[in-house]
């Protein structure tokens, strides 16, 4: 019996079962799909979604792929050209990413792949999940692949498997929400004659929003147009061509046959729940958002995650917070990118605010079971927060970020002068000097600063990069207390 059917190899279903080969857990990944799927889709990842795949050990392909903080060039009606979408975080040494980044989708599920076939994984492409019953044991499923069943006894089954997910109807829970179908736009792949690659290209037009933004690491841009009730939504050349033309003034830049293309319609809904029995919810199975503000990929990426360490645990305290913790998430999501979309709608054009909310750099699990804090409530750092990164942190193999020492899916002690025993876990000890293995000194501070730690602080890092446990207490069984309570 396999641990783990995860259905849909999307980016979510991929990090999920990248973060269950690197911990051992027996998985099995199927995709009703005949193989990777084509398009851009998705295209912007967030800053805290590259700290996710940093500890999964593949941001360098994802970064290789994609460009940063790629300028916006906007052309309102009268011809007036502005400048903008470059903005980045202020330089802060607990923020490694401080821009989003530009690359399609399916650039991001090749990264993933090629990371899992690593840990000794594969997708199962061409297997459909026809159904399933479930006991209190386990989960048993149908697959059919080339026409041939196959049942498949697992002990969690994860949807994983999009809007449609056919885990999340079969499992009986519902999707409230609305599709607006007055709210809808082309999207296209295309290669583009006539226009420079070195910004994403935005027309508005009383008729409604053209943009084209280069793709790093392909030949193409892809292609955007609202669409008004009414309008033509044809995904042809020729009606690709024809909007281009009426909504730039330009008949010097030229389309070629697209390569994918879809239309897009407003479909904005949140799970019920995100747990039935020994079957949970994922990415867009859980939550569908409008693309304003580049957010529905990366909460389900996190989503994932959240989820792999906890399944690979498979403690019921642990599992039980999956929810409690992701679903706040998503409904925070769902009003930023709805705000984000009606903006677009009255100002026929794509909103380029960036800030620590946008960039996921705020997504917290205050109030969690798992979040445990004998600091005051204005603290700026509590537990349940993302874990700040820091640098130029001296070790006995030289210099390194907090990041470098956490990575690997793990839970860390980060302690400040007090003494940790060994155990199940990973420890930081912030000393004076190098005496053992697991000192650090910290020169200029930058620990201490981004945890408020003073000595006797300690830290438990759980192993999705949040804090689960800060104390001030220098007493280190309240850290003992923890580990066992969520192990």
């Amino acid at each position: 019996m396999t641990q783990v059917l995860i259905a849909g190899a999307g980016p979510t279903g991929l990090t999920l079962a990248c973060e269950l080969a690197r911990r051992g857990v027996p998985f099995r990944l199927v995709e009703a799909a005949p193989g990777p799927q084509p398009g851009s889709r998705g295209k912007g990842l967030q800053p805290r979604t590259l700290e996710v795949f940093d500890d999964l050990g593949v941001v360098d392909r994802v970064l290789a792929h994609g460009r940063m903080a790629m300028p916006i060039r906007s052309t309102d009606p009268g011809g007036r050209v502005t400048l903008s979408g470059t903005e980045e975080l202020p330089a802060r040494p607990g923020v490694p990413y401080p821009a989003s980044l530009i690359t399609p989708e399916w650039r991001v599920e090749e990264a993933l792949r090629s990371r899992l076939a690593e840990l000794g994984g594969a997708v199962e492409f061409g297997t459909a999940l026809a159904g399933f019953e479930q006991s209190d044991e386990d989960v048993s499923a149908v697959v059919v692949k080339d026409g041939e069943t196959e049942t498949i006894t697992a002990r969690w089954l994860v949807g994983c498997d999009g809007g449609h997910s056919v885990v999340r109807k079969q499992a009986g829970i519902a999707f409230p929400g609305e599709t607006r179908e007055e709210v809808r736009m082309l999207v296209a792949d295309v290669e583009v004659d006539g226009l420079d690659r070195g910004a994403w290209h935005l027309w508005r037009h009383e008729e409604g929003l053209l943009g084209l933004c280069p793709l790093p690491s392909t030949g193409v841009f892809q292609y955007q147009a609202g669409l008004a009730p009414g309008q033509d939504a044809g995904l042809g050349l020729a009606n690709l061509q024809a909007v281009l033309e009426r909504r730039t003034g330009r008949t010097d830049i030229r389309l070629h046959e697209p390569e994918w293309a879809s239309l897009w319609r407003a479909n904005v809904r949140l799970a019920d729940r995100y747990r039935e029995g020994r079957v949970f919810l994922a990415g867009d199975a859980a939550h569908i958002h409008s693309p304003a503000g580049g957010q529905g990929m990366n909460t389900g990426i996190q989503d994932a995650h959240n989820l792999g360490w906890k399944l690979a645990a498979g403690a019921p305290a642990l599992l039980d917070s999956y929810e409690a913790e992701r679903r706040p998430v998503a409904a925070g999501v769902l009003r930023l990118s709805n705000a984000r979309l009606e903006q677009a709608i009255e100002q026929k054009s794509i909103p380029v605010r960036r800030d620590a909310e946008t960039m996921q750099l705020t997504v917290s699990y205050r109030g969690s079971a798992l979040a445990r804090d004998d600091r005051d409530e204005t603290a700026p750092l509590r537990a349940g927060d993302r874990a700040p990164d820091a640098t130029k942190l001296r070790t006995a193999d030289g210099e390194r970020r907090l990041f470098d020492l956490t990575r690997g899916g793990h839970f860390t002690v980060l302690s400040f002068g007090v003494d940790v025993p060994p155990g199940d876990f990973r420890t930081v000890r912030v000393a004076g000097r190098l005496t053992g293995p697991d000192d650090v000194v910290d020169p200029e501070g930058r620990l201490a600063e981004a945890y408020g730690a003073d000595d006797g602080t300690l830290v438990v890092i759980r192993p999705d990069g949040h804090v689960g446990l800060i104390s001030d207490a220098g007493d280190f069984s309240a850290v003992s207390d923890y580990l066992a309570a969520v192990s």
